[in-house]
This record gives structure tokens, sequence and C-alpha cells, in this order.
């Protein structure tokens, strides 16, 4: 399966990230061919969480300074209480959210990743799902929230937890895989 063949995928975290949020799509977005970079203010590594445990380190590929939505087809925002926390308030990791917005490439979050659209200003007006516990945050911020294990808006794709996981990492290969048609149109 080589449908994200030549495809670049951005995965933003910070310490605290959900760990099966990063590993489950990243390895399927791997397995249909793309090659991903965790991207992070954390220097050289970061730490994930599993549940409510410190889990692994994992290598970041690319300082979040340093990052360019240009070298990206889509970005992937994993969720976590901690994660999605440390980046809302990030200047940095905003606008660059907002880049890849801007270039009309997709973007994808689960659980808590959501909460880092809201501090994009991307969620008015758009229909999206979390974890129940942001739900009410993003109504707030004018998202129309719905209790679905995917939701795609355009290029945003939200899902709500990892036993939602099977059904968001195919709509995010569908979507990523997409991009070639919406950036040469």
């Amino acid at each position: 399966m080589e449908k994200l063949k030549n495809k670049r995928i951005a995965i933003l975290v910070a310490d605290g990230f959900e760990e099966i949020e990063l590993t489950s799509p990243k390895e399927a977005l791997e397995n249909a061919g793309a090659k991903t970079d965790i991207i992070s203010p954390a220097e050289g590594k970061v730490r994930s969480k599993s549940g409510d445990e410190w889990s692994k380190d994992y290598p970041v590929d690319v300082a979040l300074q340093e990052a360019e939505e240009n070298q990206y087809d889509g970005l992937l925002l994993p969720g976590g209480v901690i994660n999605p926390d440390k980046l809302r308030t990030n200047k940095t990791a905003i606008a660059l959210i907002n880049a890849f917005w801007e270039r009309d490439k997709p973007i994808a979050a689960i659980c808590h990743g959501p909460q880092l659209l809201i501090n994009a200003d991307l969620v008015r007006d758009k229909k999206i799902t979390s974890v129940e516990a942001i739900h009410i945050d993003l109504i707030n911020a004018g998202a129309l929230w719905e209790d679905s294990e995917v939701v795609v808006d355009d290029k945003l794709i939200t899902s709500r937890t990892p036993e939602d996981l099977p059904a968001f990492n195919k709509a995010i290969i569908k979507a990523f895989g997409d991009t070639e048609k919406k950036n040469k149109a």
C-alpha cells in the first residue's frame, strides 16, 4: 500500500503527548508510504505518557523553531492532557498550525489535540469531535461539536479517543493522500 508515497507528514508534540495517539497514526502513515517527522519544542527527545503514567522518549526529528510548513503535506496533532496545553500558548506552534491551514493542507487532531485548533482560531463553524473533556471548550470557541469517532470538515480531521484510532487512521490516510489534488488545483 503506497497511497502516501512521496508524502511527508509533520507530527507536532510536546512532552506529555498520549503515546498511542502518536505511535498508531505514525505507523499507519508510514505503512501507507509516508515519511513522518516528529516536530517539538523539546530538544533532542520528547516524552510520552500512557494514560496517567510517563512512558517512553521519542527522538525529535525537527526542532519546532526550524520546522517549515512547505516541507510537509499534512499535520498531525496527537492529544494527551499535557501536550496540547503546553503547545497552545507556544506562538511558534500556533504559527505553524496556521501556516498549514493557510496553504490548504489537512490538519488531523485527536483527543485533546483540537485544543490547539481553538488557539489557532480554526474551529468556528467547523464540525469537530474530541475527547468529551474539551467539548464545551470547542463549542464555546464556535465549533459544531459532535460525538462521532471521526469527523471530517474540509481539511480538518478530528477524532475522540484511542478507541477510535482505526477509523482516525483510515481517515487521515485518505485526507493526506488527497493533498496533491488540492495543492495542484
